[in-house]
């Protein structure tokens, strides 16, 4: 219809009509999972008289902005646990660990620098393990679903009865993932660093250290004050394109060893990979590098020479 509400008569030929939609502020990330979806499309209708209504539909994706440049993302996560080795109702000793990484919120991309140190009291090596989980919970009609996944995991080496192991650091590199999805009411994506220690003729120690995979990667000078992360815009032109063909992370049942399924940290297996990240809905993220600024030196690299004669200010 017109301006006045009357019914505008097209002739024929091409007609192109330029509109724009105000997306709300809160939108929770296109996302794709096993019990539920996030999607988001606009569809165009063409009513015609004494003929069937054509009908068309264009998908985009969604990309929530977590600013990880915020006081509850910067703050490091640590804990420790500590667990007795018992076979045949014996005491065989007591195995802890404790670890600490430098703060809550990553994007991908980056690395995560693991500090641990485990004990082994034992009488028998023990193996340390740690590993990404993804967490998918779908709630609907007061039933909540979740599903588990390793995204990626690294293995350390056998510590021999009566030794401590420490890790300096050890680095963790978070793959191509989708964002954490938080406040949605009926989906939820979360991520948990897991540090484990299979210990022969028991179940595992397992400690879990939480973490959120953000959009805005860390400001090169921090998050002192509240302005850093309003200044840093939400642009996605740093975020890559999507491939054809994406990889999955295998189930977090697909790699259970044991029947203790919420303790096995195993490396993912090509061979079970799944469809949760087919279809274009997952932006990928570039891992971020920084420059680091020039030495600096006192000494004038380009001194002057002395067969000039110094130029009088007042000539």
């Amino acid at each position: 219809p017109t301006d006045n509400g009357e019914a505008a008569v097209l002739q024929a030929g091409r007609h192109e009509f330029p509109f724009t939609f105000q997306l709300p502020e809160t939108l929770a990330t296109s996302f794709e999972g096993k019990h539920g979806s996030v999607r988001y499309w606009v569809k165009a209708k063409l009513h015609r008289p004494w003929s069937t209504v054509k009908k068309a539909k264009k998908e985009f994706t969604v990309i929530e902005p977590i600013d990880i440049n915020t006081p509850a993302l910067l703050a490091p996560q640590a804990g420790a646990k500590e667990k007795l080795a018992r076979a045949w109702y014996c005491n065989r000793g007591q195995v802890s660990v404790t670890a600490k990484i430098d703060r809550k919120g990553y994007t991908p991309g980056e690395v995560i620098p693991i500090f641990a140190e485990i004990d082994n009291c034992t009488s028998r090596a023990v193996v340390p393990k740690a590993a990404i989980i993804q967490t998918q919970t779908f709630v609907a009609r007061g039933t909540k679903k979740q599903k588990k996944s390793v995204v990626t995991s690294i293995t350390g080496d056998p510590i021999p009865a009566g030794k401590r192991e420490v890790w300096h650091g050890r680095a963790l590199k978070i793959p191509p993932v989708g964002p954490s999805i938080l406040q949605c009411r009926i989906i939820q994506v979360e991520y948990s660093l897991k540090v484990c220690v299979d210990i022969p003729g028991t179940s595992k120690l397992l400690l879990e250290l939480p973490l959120v995979i953000g959009t805005i990667p860390l400001h090169p000078f921090g998050s002192r004050t509240s302005s850093v992360s309003s200044q840093y815009s939400v642009n996605l032109d740093w975020l890559s394109t999507i491939p054809e063909q994406l990889e999955a992370p295998p189930e977090y049942s697909a790699v259970v060893s044991s029947p203790e399924a919420e303790q096995s940290l195993a490396p993912p297996c090509r061979s079970e990979l799944g469809d949760i990240l087919e279809g274009p809905f997952f932006a990928y993220i570039q891992e971020f590098r920084f420059r680091p600024p020039p030495l600096y030196s006192e000494v004038d690299p380009n001194p002057a020479s002395d067969s000039i004669r110094p130029r009088c200010m007042t000539c």
